[in-house]
């Protein structure tokens, strides 16, 4: 079968298609016919391999070097002698290890079935993003009446929060460039703020809830902003920083943190089967429309990887195969 690596690290230009061997499922697995796969910031991060740290995480987290994707979507062709939930012809989505291939093998505890009336793009683009946005907001304590402000509102996890805050019943102040003030109004932003011409940080108005996509502004200057009780929930990094610009703010804003009653969380989506079925809900029932900017052919997942690291997508990049 036809599939996504790279054997160094480096630009998206090590990114190539190769025949590799079409995997087996195990006892608890999935063996996944993929029909859409996402790409996301993860995967050009890992290709690069800078900060080297990053270099280790495929082992901590026992993804396969080399082979980009954890976001699919797709048909069940076959499954492992435990598996009850799924058979053979259900069209599931979800978090899968080296989704940026013609097969994929999937946890079956880490995917969920499609609902009809969602397609197999929107399904793929719901996995990083879409549990990231839901997970980091009740992280937030996100509840109705919320004052949220989202910066970072036009990228994949941006675009899926402003959605899933308004489902909530929270008031959505979305941080953007010019180009996407029009886009994030139209998921829903009750207000939106162009950042090429304000810093939201010396906003007048105070927030709840400051979810941060971006990693572009340090918590002490975002409690200014915060009321006395809010969180500060950090998702987001840098585009490009070394590990002791990356660390350095994180150390500070957890020790502020301890200091005070606003709170600073550093935060990572976690795989989760039942909040998987809750987004394809959201969808279902209109309340949430994923946004995608663009999508490409397995053939040109290079060029799909170089769309994401240049870091102005606008939602989510796709691979279709």
């Amino acid at each position: 079968m036809r599939a996504a690596v790279y054997t160094s690290y480096g630009p998206p230009d090590v990114v190539h298609i190769a025949e590799v061997a079409k995997p087996v499922p195990r006892d608890n697995e999935v063996l996944i016919k993929v029909r859409a796969a996402a790409v996301n910031p993860l995967d050009w991060r890992l290709m690069k391999g800078e900060p080297r740290l990053i270099r280790i995480m495929p082992r901590l987290l026992k993804m396969p070097i080399g082979r980009p994707g954890v976001d699919v979507a797709g048909e069940v062709e076959a499954v492992g002698r435990n598996v009850k939930q799924f058979k053979a012809g259900d069209a599931v989505f979800g978090s899968c290890p080296a989704a940026i291939a013609e097969y994929a093998c999937a946890s079956e505890s880490k995917i969920a079935l499609k609902p009809d009336s969602v397609t197999f793009e929107q399904a793929a683009s719901l996995n990083v993003a879409g549990l990231s946005a839901l997970q980091g907001l009740r992280k937030g304590k996100i509840q109705s009446g919320t004052k949220v402000l989202v910066n970072g509102a036009s990228g994949g996890v941006g675009t899926f929060a402003v959605q899933i805050a308004k489902s909530f019943g929270a008031h959505v102040t979305g941080v953007c460039s010019t180009r996407n003030l029009e886009m994030v109004q139209s998921i829903g932003a009750d207000e939106v703020i162009d950042y090429t011409w304000h810093d939201f940080t010396t906003n007048d108005q105070r927030y709840d809830l400051i979810l941060d996509c971006v990693g572009n502004h340090p918590f002490s200057a975002c409690r200014r902003i915060l009321n006395p009780k809010g969180r500060f929930v950090m998702i987001g990094a840098p585009h490009d920083v070394s590990l002791k610009d990356l660390m350095a703010p994180m150390i500070a804003a957890l020790w502020l943190s301890a200091l005070g009653s606003q709170k600073a969380v550093m935060f990572l989506g976690k795989a989760s089967q039942p909040d998987l079925i809750i987004l394809g809900e959201l969808i279902t029932t209109g309340k949430l429309k994923p946004v995608i900017d663009k999508c490409y052919t397995l053939s040109d997942a290079a060029a799909a990887v170089r769309h994401v690291e240049e870091g102005h997508a606008r939602g989510k990049v796709l691979i279709i195969l």
